[in-house]
């Protein structure tokens, strides 16, 4: 209830009516008591517990992508007149993952419910989560392996490590960046052509966007380049640099060819899930363990894997006990 329902007052009522009566600050304890065993557990026993799930002969699709919470963090100085600690309202990013499998015609394959996890401590904390997941899974005996992301640089930054802490095969690995955040990368360089009518910039855009699918990204690069010059190259010349950068991973044709996933649709709908319709809102203010420990819940919970959140949480004490 804490988990499906938008507040603990909420989760508390509902209860109630059950005849379950159990205040706010009872749940709360429950709640994050859980969370703390099920990262304990996870570190003794492994991130699957003892689950003999792997992804052998599958084709696993992996992303990642950052949400937006306000975290309670304690302000220096003196309290209020209520003998109340001050605080700041941060904005902070959350960071998810997702890993799910797609069969042959490209559609997720409903016989393997996702993973979704994530953390507030930064990218490199989520980065060794995601590695123990895959390990977990043995992921080195997947038949095809996509990662698909935006352009974040905390993200395309530790991909390379990645790859190298599980060893994988380059033959069967693919790096793809999200079709569609290339898509808006386009329509900033169509907006900057001041100079052009609406039907212009409709035309270059549909042109382009049609040889980036294609895998014509050289055709693309060069077409951007001819725009750098008069008003607003500068600014033009940003987006050429992005998909410069990011060239090799904009293989569009070959990776659609596999009937696998171009775009980050999936890590997007977790980031609404998991964390924007619990996590954000007005006046919603976390303790960064309170969120940490919600983040937790949620991801298990929407990926349809509470079960394995509860057989984690309640491991053998003998397991916890280190």
């Amino acid at each position: 209830m804490v988990v499906l329902l938008g507040s603990f007052a909420e989760a508390q009522q509902v209860l109630l009516e059950q005849g379950h009566k159990l205040d706010e600050k009872t749940l709360c304890r429950i709640a994050y008591r859980a969370a703390e065993r099920v990262r304990l557990a996870q570190k003794t026993t492994g991130y699957l517990g003892h689950s003999q799930e792997d992804v052998a002969g599958r084709r696993v699709v992996i992303s990642s992508d950052g949400g937006r919470i306000r975290l309670r963090e304690k302000k220096r100085g003196p309290k209020t007149a209520k003998r109340r600690n001050r605080y700041h309202a941060a904005w902070r990013e959350p960071k998810l993952f997702i890993i799910y499998v797609v069969d042959e015609t490209g559609k997720q394959d409903t016989s393997f419910e996702p993973l979704i996890d994530g953390a507030l401590q930064g990218p490199d904390t989520l980065f060794a989560m995601l590695a123990n997941y895959l390990k977990a899974l043995k992921i080195e005996e997947a038949d095809q392996i996509l990662f698909v992301s935006d352009g974040a640089p905390w993200i395309w930054n530790r991909l390379s490590a990645l790859w190298d802490t599980l060893k994988l095969d380059g033959q069967n690995a693919h790096f793809l960046l999200d079709f569609y955040h290339a898509v808006e990368h386009l329509n900033k360089v169509a907006s900057l052509r001041k100079d052009w009518s609406s039907k212009n910039r409709k035309q270059w855009l549909n042109k382009q966007r049609r040889a980036l699918h294609q895998g014509q990204i050289d055709q693309v690069i060069e077409s951007v380049r001819k725009l750098c010059r008069g008003r607003n190259s500068k600014a033009i010349r940003t987006q050429l640099n992005y998909f410069i950068k990011h060239r090799l991973h904009m293989n569009y044709a070959t990776i659609a060819g596999k009937n696998l996933p171009i775009g980050s649709g999936a890590i997007e709908s977790a980031i609404r899930r998991v964390i924007n319709l619990r996590l954000k809102g007005p006046s919603l203010f976390w303790c960064k363990p309170n969120a940490d420990a919600m983040l937790l819940l949620r991801a298990f919970c929407k990926s349809g894997r509470f079960s394995l959140f509860k057989s984690l949480s309640f491991s053998p004490a003998h397991a916890l006990a280190t």
